[in-house]
């Protein structure tokens, strides 16, 4: 059984996967631990828009304070689980 955690993170994924346009990595074999900016070269802009598309997909509200933050798969799904249980 998937958690909605994970159901989360694998669309995090997808949603990365496509706006990047990353090759030689699927949704199973992105590490949800890997960090964004150092590992996989996400700039400011790719952040911001990233965040936009997540925003959009998950009907939450992301701070622009709160994009340093996002640096993996699994801090951006916590964080969208927090906004959704905080119901915004």
């Amino acid at each position: 059984m998937t958690s909605d955690l994970e159901r989360t993170t694998r669309r995090i994924a997808e949603i990365i996967i496509d706006e990047l346009k990353l090759e030689d990595v699927t949704p199973d074999t992105f590490d949800a631990d890997l960090d964004l900016v150092d590992e996989v070269g996400i700039d400011s802009m790719d952040l911001a828009t990233i965040a936009l598309v997540i925003r959009d997909e998950f009907g939450i509200r992301i701070d622009e304070d709160d994009y340093p933050k996002l640096t993996t798969l699994r801090i951006i799904g916590e964080y969208i689980a927090d906004k959704r249980s905080d119901g915004e």
